[in-house]
């Protein structure tokens, strides 16, 4: 387990300032409502934080609509509510001014485009899906499995109530590599330009056992055909540097899900 605990925590503490806006061809109201203001956890999914944003829309709405499901968009993009808050930011933080405006809709749900999710339980079943695939990656789900039902209840109620303490309490046990140098592979999603989110199965370790690093991982991913000096790569809005130790940066850098979400684009 890393002993980086500073690290861990800052990456924790990353909040976001969002002005939700909402959508004006939805407003049944003589008068528009004023925004609603939020700062919210990098780390957390938009369903978990906008419980507030959605009663104070609804009484602007048709009363059809009291009961639909609202979804986000950001500049005419519908936003992935199973994508963390940080991953939607960092997607599109080339034009975003803070606070990020973000429009709500009752209305017209991107059927195509969008997963639905009704309830925060679908949220806890897509995250607790994601730590399972990220520990079989890591441990081949051993530690996942040995868990309790209230080890489940304390990683998910520490995320939706935004507790450090309580989430690190038992998701340190998923970042220990136990008698082994490292994690079987590292979890993680790779977002480039418009390609779908890209996974391999890639060792923390090279053959002659030495640490590979966040170039490597570029390289295997064939994304090198025009240098390192032509890509940047930013996670939780930094940017590491290229020579990162992969296995450091899956203890350290991993989002809730235990996924390292790497957002990839080209210089210039």
């Amino acid at each position: 387990m890393a002993t980086d605990r500073e690290v861990l925590r800052e990456i924790w503490e990353g909040k976001l300032p969002v002005c939700f806006e909402l959508n004006q061809e939805e407003v049944n109201d003589l008068q528009a409502p004023e925004p609603y203001y939020l700062i919210v956890p990098r780390l957390s999914y938009f369903p978990l934080v906008t419980d507030k944003v959605r009663k104070h829309f609804v009484k602007y709405i048709h009363p059809d609509k009291l009961d639909a499901e609202i979804w986000l968009d950001y500049n005419g993009t519908p936003l992935k509510w199973h994508y963390p808050i940080g991953v939607l930011f960092d997607l599109n933080n080339s034009d975003i001014q803070l606070p990020w405006t973000i429009t709500v809709h009752f209305d017209k749900f991107p059927e195509e485009e969008l997963l639905h999710c009704t309830s925060r339980e679908t949220v806890e079943t897509h995250f607790l899906s994601c730590l399972k695939e990220a520990d079989a990656l890591k441990h081949r789900t051993q530690i996942v499995m040995n868990m309790q039902k209230k080890d489940h209840n304390q990683l998910w109620l520490g995320l939706q109530n935004d507790k450090f303490d309580q989430f690190w309490a038992v998701n340190r046990k998923l970042m220990e590599v136990g008698g082994e140098e490292s994690f079987r592979y590292i979890p993680f999603r790779c977002y480039y330009k418009d390609e779908p989110c890209l996974q391999r199965l890639i060792k923390p370790l090279s053959e002659s056992g030495c640490r590979k690093t966040l170039s490597q991982l570029l390289e295997e991913l064939n994304m090198l055909q025009d240098g390192l000096s032509q890509l940047k790569v930013t996670t939780h809005g930094i940017e590491p540097p290229l020579d990162t130790p992969l296995q450091w940066m899956s203890e350290h850098l991993s989002y809730a899900d235990n996924f390292l979400h790497l957002i990839v684009s080209s210089v210039g």
